[in-house]
């Protein structure tokens, strides 16, 4: 009987709609930004858009929408584009991460550099749409941005930083919303981090064996065979901290019943996770996207 072939755990895939559709000169920097595996984006928003609906209780203004769903596609942007200067050297030699374009060759540090200064103007050029309080408070993640990357080299905990990162602009959506951050938004934030530990153990699982080679950390090495129970407990926390940040932001009936659904969801991720099939951990790790869905529309049914 013939091997079954082993699955590719490569990130960036020869052929796509980048290959196909954008000049040449673009494609370094449209995978750079990660604009071709957009998950990033969507796990940055959902949990904004939660806040922004908690702390207004309700919908929020058009404009305090546009410029969040902004905000965390460039600051996702930016972030990659740290992380992959960062790594540029280690990437080369992880199988899921060889052909991104620092780790490649298609372009050089400097550029990458050039790129990233650009992004960050950007973000900052949507600033000017928001209070002075959440302007310190959007400051204040930039130095996160920048640690994430080297955590990695001494700590098994790079995704609690990355959690606090990518979730900062829950607290950034109360600040603007409420002009303040209550104990509710602080409990949604943890929720979040912790949410995030676990989904992105999840994906750490996918690089193990690479990582523990180069003599990286991350969660999933820590946890180890203990993964699948280090993991559950890191999402029943998640709910913990939710529900009792729901609770505190005066949410109805509704949004119990959406937590119900939340850790349901949760629940299967972990009875399926098997941490020997990194192709299998991957796709779990891609279905907290509809975590987060469930989290904004959980928010929403809250205020009803």
């Amino acid at each position: 009987m013939p091997a079954m072939s082993r699955p590719d755990l490569s990130d960036i895939h020869p052929g796509d709609w980048v290959d196909r559709r954008l000049p040449s000169a673009w494609r370094p920097y449209t995978r750079l930004a990660r604009l071709d595996r957009p998950v990033g984006v969507w796990l940055t928003l959902f949990p904004c858009l939660a806040a922004l609906i908690q702390a207004a209780h309700g919908f929020p203004a058009l404009w305090q929408l546009t410029v969040f769903c902004l905000g965390a596609l460039l600051m996702r942007s930016a972030g990659s584009t740290v992380n992959d200067i960062a790594d540029r050297r280690f990437d080369a030699h992880v199988e899921r991460t060889r052909f991104r374009p620092l780790a490649s060759g298609q372009i050089g540090t400097g550029q990458a550099v050039a790129f990233l200064l650009a992004e960050l103007a950007l973000a900052a050029s949507l600033l000017v749409f928001l209070t002075p309080y959440t302007r310190l408070i959007a400051i204040a993640v930039v130095p996160l941005v920048f640690l994430y990357p080297l955590c990695k080299r001494f700590t098994h905990w790079p995704q609690a930083v990355l959690g606090a990162a990518f979730n900062w602009g829950m607290l950034m959506a109360w600040a603007e919303v409420a002009g303040h951050i209550p104990a509710a938004a602080i409990l949604m934030w943890m929720g979040a981090i912790a949410w995030q530990i676990g989904y992105d153990t999840v994906y750490a699982y996918v690089d193990v064996k690479d990582d523990t080679r180069l003599g990286l950390k991350s969660t999933a090495i820590l946890f180890g065979r203990r993964g699948k129970a280090c993991i559950g407990l890191s999402y029943a926390f998640a709910i913990l901290c939710w529900s009792l940040g729901g609770w505190l932001s005066g949410m109805s009936v509704g949004y119990a019943m959406g937590m119900t659904v939340i850790a349901g969801h949760l629940a299967w991720q972990v009875w399926r996770l098997d941490l020997g099939r990194p192709e299998l951990n991957f796709r779990l790790f891609l279905s907290n996207i509809l975590t987060g869905v469930l989290l904004a529309c959980t928010a929403l049914a809250g205020t009803w």
